[in-house]
């Protein structure tokens, strides 16, 4: 995927602020006062923790981000500040009598030894909650596009500030992703999406389930349906992720390499996916873009963050293929612009077969680029029920991207890509099989249409049912 930009994106932060300090150094022998290792400290670095975390991950793809959460007064809620500010960070940190929130680790040979945690519970202070509750109203006013609400347990996301602010957001028709912590899900009822990790989910459903598909497809539906949940986002480490978009169930593969450490990998998959939304990309783009992030921060030590560049350059070469629906339109007229001839199909291509090919080298034969139409998992599904796909969205875009014949890959959501044809209006709109110019979707916003015969005796449902033994 190319052109992600997220320059025109607001998001409000809410949630437990935290600040991390590493101590970094080297290991060479054990302590005589006990078997434990000696760190010889080199380096000390204090980074944005927790919601702030976030909110950094946010500023770091080039977003806007406003923090909002409480800190003590104290030393630390300066250091806050000021790496708040580093980061162009917007905030209002409530002043409350606790001590700001602070989690030490100390790093050895690249191995995390020991984490230090400084913190007192937040018990019920109606004061700061009322403070907060005028500084969100006063924000969401502003442009906003999407709320985050991080919870990590640490008492600012009590069950009346959440319902606040979900309902809030929702008379504005602006989605709020939830970072979960614990099992009271009532607080989070009513959000648009909310994206708890394995070991939360599994809490969560409170049965012995192991980290596989077909476990999570047993339970997400039911979860999501209990609290009221537009979607729920499962990441699940090394299996990748899974969402229930409301009808279906999508799942994504891990896109990590090597993994160092998955400390803030969660903050920075809710951070991406909320840029994402607040982008306007659908559903599915924003959790490949969010699955990459995650799979490039598990890669670096300590609480990190990525940035545009490196999503962008994470897409390898064929995968640049890929493009959005808002960056579709611009790129055919930079076609146009450049003289070339437009080609347009579509289609489900889940177990791509020789026909297919055959289609497809014919509609690129047609002209100079071909654009293909790709359906959606949660779209395949709705064609073709809940077997379908067999292959999800990730795998047929590493297959269909490898074709030379394919200059670029849009997916869509929808039963057909009528939109996508009336955002083009190619030059060629091919289809193939037995149907008449009549009745193919958008015949009217192309300047021709050609439809192209498939190839006698292939099909992947035959395919399917041939390999089930029903053929």
């Amino acid at each position: 995927m190319e052109n992600i930009d997220f320059n025109d994106v607001r998001i409000i932060v809410i949630g437990d602020i935290m600040l991390d300090i590493y101590y970094y150094g080297k290991v060479s022998r054990l302590s005589p006062e006990a078997p434990v290792p000696v760190v010889k400290v080199d380096n000390t670095l204090h980074t944005l923790g927790g919601a702030a975390n976030v909110a950094a991950n946010i500023s770091d793809v080039g977003a806007s981000a406003f923090l909002l959460g409480y800190a003590g007064h104290d030393e630390n809620r300066k250091k806050l500040e000021n790496l708040a500010e580093k980061k162009n960070i917007e905030h209002n940190f409530i002043s409350i009598k606790n001590p700001t929130i602070t989690k030490a680790r100390i790093i050895g040979e690249r191995q995390q030894i020991v984490r230090m945690d400084f913190e007192e519970p937040i018990k019920n202070n109606n004061e700061a909650e009322e403070s907060l509750k005028a500084a969100f109203i006063q924000q969401i006013e502003k442009k906003c596009d999407a709320v985050i609400l991080s919870d990590y347990g640490k008492g600012i996301c009590s069950e009346k500030l959440c319902q606040f602010i979900i309902e809030a957001c929702s008379k504005k028709n602006i989605p709020t992703i939830v970072d979960p912590k614990g099992i009271n899900w009532e607080k989070y009822s009513g959000s648009y999406v909310v994206t708890p990790n394995f070991s939360e989910f599994k809490a969560m459903v409170d049965a012995e389930i192991s980290n596989k598909d077909e476990d999570i497809e047993k339970y997400i539906r039911t979860v999501a349906e209990k609290y009221k949940l537009q979607k729920l986002l499962v990441t699940r480490s090394e299996k990748g992720m899974s969402c229930f978009d409301g009808k279906s169930i999508i799942h994504m593969p891990t896109k990590a390499k090597e993994v160092f450490d998955v400390s803030g990998a969660g903050d920075t998959v809710v951070a991406i996916l909320s840029a994402c939304l607040g982008a306007k990309f659908n559903l599915e783009e924003s959790l490949l873009v969010a699955n990459k992030a995650a799979g490039i921060v598990v890669g670096k030590l300590g609480t990190a963050s990525v940035t545009v560049e490196e999503i962008e350059k994470s897409f390898d070469d064929e995968r640049k293929k890929v493009i959005s629906l808002n960056d579709l339109e611009s790129i055919a007229a930079n076609l146009r612009r450049r003289g070339k001839k437009i080609v347009f199909t579509n289609g489900c291509f889940d177990l791509v077969h020789a026909g297919h090919v055959k289609v497809l080298k014919e509609a690129k034969s047609f002209g100079d680029i071909l654009i293909l139409g790709l359906n959606s998992d949660s779209s395949i599904k709705k064609l073709k029920g809940d077997s379908r796909p067999i292959n999800n969205l990730s795998d047929r875009l590493t297959v269909l991207t490898n074709f030379s014949f394919i200059d670029y890959v849009v997916v869509f959501d929808t039963d057909t890509p009528l939109e996508i044809i009336k955002k083009i209006k190619p030059d060629v709109l091919v289809k193939g099989g037995d149907y008449s110019v009549e009745t193919v979707v958008g015949h009217e916003y192309a300047k021709e249409v050609k439809l192209v015969k498939f190839l006698e005796g292939y099909s992947s449902t035959n395919i399917i049912k041939k390999i089930q033994g029903r053929e």
